[in-house]
């Protein structure tokens, strides 16, 4: 599927960082299975919340402490009864399970997309 050229000045625009997930919590009013996830962006970002379609892969244990890739500036989006404030990036596996972006080496929380 083709999609519509962006500027380099675009996706300096999209805010992605790096953070720790430090709590996971079933979503059970979600639409779609899901998970609450709270993610800490270090100290110039903070703990954020957010909705997260990936009970596929991931148990709620497995998620604690794993470092996840997230956009941090868009608007905060109304998921059910909560407020999700980043949105957590993953790509769909063959089967349309979503496998979470992450680094393969840790690095700061808040660290940006270089």
């Amino acid at each position: 599927m083709a999609t519509a050229q962006a500027s380099f000045d675009h996706f300096l625009k999209i805010d992605i960082r790096v953070g720790t997930v430090v709590a996971a919590e079933p979503f059970p009013e979600a639409r779609k299975p899901a998970f609450k996830l709270v993610i800490d962006f270090g100290p110039e970002i903070g703990r954020k919340r957010s909705s997260a379609q990936i009970t596929d892969h991931y148990t709620l244990e497995s998620l604690v402490g794993r470092q996840v890739a997230a956009v941090v500036n868009f608007p905060p989006r109304q998921i059910g009864p909560m407020m999700s404030e980043v949105l957590t990036l993953g790509f769909a596996d063959a089967a349309g399970g979503i496998v979470l972006i992450a680094p393969d080496q840790p690095v700061p929380d808040g660290a940006r997309l270089c």
